[in-house]
């Protein structure tokens, strides 16, 4: 029998009969000792009783094992490949206490399996949208590099090629550069240290960084908002999203156009909404513009990479907050970048 394979039960089983072999024989010595005689029908009962308590044990151990062989079975099928099993657990005990906790650790295990995998398959379309992305720079620089062998005795060429193979290599860095952040922020390896900040001077700051580049384009950065209004936030990381988008409002505007910074702090949420008055986001593109190396069909930025936008809505969510977007094609575009009204514990 499966049961006495167990040596547990098997001495279980061994030292109840002994008990009650005992028990019988010590009873039948007092009946003797007391009324000189002994009592054949107690001696049928006596051990009648002690098969009963026997064959009750046999049977409550045969419906344990077959439980835990069931149990086995399902962890079986588990180990397999159907990760989708699990051991029934609706009943009341220790063991089915055990075998909630091996469910959950399936359950956590599948979860683990899936994050695995969701990893490798953006590692496997990083590398792939990397490989991508470096190409075009890549064979520029080669073709710059064969142009300067053909004419080294041309110095104005050799000016013109040099700059041109300067701004590929910065496009280059630009783009790892990126890419570890982002990389780093879905990985949880960057600590955002938050602090109250003031909004005010981290986007007049901004300011400062585009004013001259919008002068030379002759467009308009409006900044409007209190002076007092803080932001519970890591500056740094904050400068970074908001800057990627004043950017690309730059990259996505024309001569003359307008582009507008506002904060205001509401009783739930503070915001910060970033809007231009230029091309806009065609109404199929809106819903992508915050993946990865996506531009749009009507983008003029031959120079964009496709990661600014990512990586402000990664820098937005480590925050807590959310980053929406409105456009209409041909006249703007309307960025919100809001983040719950938190005080640090």
């Amino acid at each position: 029998m499966k049961i006495f394979t167990n040596k547990d039960i098997k001495n279980f089983f061994a030292a109840i009969s002994c008990i009650l072999g005992g028990f019988i024989l010590l009873f039948q010595l007092f009946v003797w000792l007391f009324y000189g005689t002994l009592n054949l029908v107690i001696l049928l009962l006596s051990l009648f009783a002690a098969l009963c308590i026997l064959g009750v044990c046999f049977l409550y151990f045969r419906k344990q094992n077959q439980i835990m062989e069931e149990a086995v079975s399902q962890i079986n099928l588990y180990l397999s490949g159907n990760t989708d099993i699990r051991i029934d657990c609706d009943k009341e005990g220790s063991l089915y206490k055990l075998f909630h906790a091996v469910n959950t650790l399936a359950t956590a295990l599948n979860a683990h399996a899936l994050k695995e995998q969701k990893v490798k398959e953006f590692l496997k379309g990083t590398i792939s949208d990397i490989s991508h992305q470096l190409k075009t720079p890549l064979a520029a620089l080669t073709i710059y590099n064969g142009l300067l062998q053909d004419k080294p005795e041309d110095i104005a060429a050799i000016k013109e090629f040099a700059v041109k193979s300067e701004k590929e290599i910065e496009r280059i860095e630009m783009l790892v550069q990126n890419l570890l952040k982002i990389t780093k922020l879905d990985a949880g390896a960057i600590i955002i240290k938050k602090a109250p900040e003031n909004i005010a001077n981290i986007i007049n700051d901004i300011y400062q960084l585009f004013e001259f580049r919008a002068n030379e384009e002759k467009k308009t950065i409006t900044l409007s908002g209190p002076n007092d209004t803080q932001l519970f936030c890591d500056r740094d990381w904050i400068t970074e999203a908001i800057s990627n988008i004043v950017k690309n409002a730059l990259d996505h505007t024309n001569t003359g156009s307008q582009i507008t910074v506002e904060w205001k702090k509401l009783p739930a949420v503070t915001q910060i909404t970033i809007k231009d008055n230029g091309s806009g986001i065609h109404p199929e593109d809106i819903h992508h513009i915050f993946k990865r190396f996506y531009r749009s069909r009507l983008s003029k930025d031959t120079q964009g990479i496709g990661l600014g936008l990512p990586l402000a809505k990664a820098i937005v969510e480590a925050h807590d907050g959310n980053i929406t977007v409105d456009s209409a094609l041909g006249k703007g575009s309307i960025f919100v970048l809001s983040f719950l009204n938190l005080t640090k514990m």
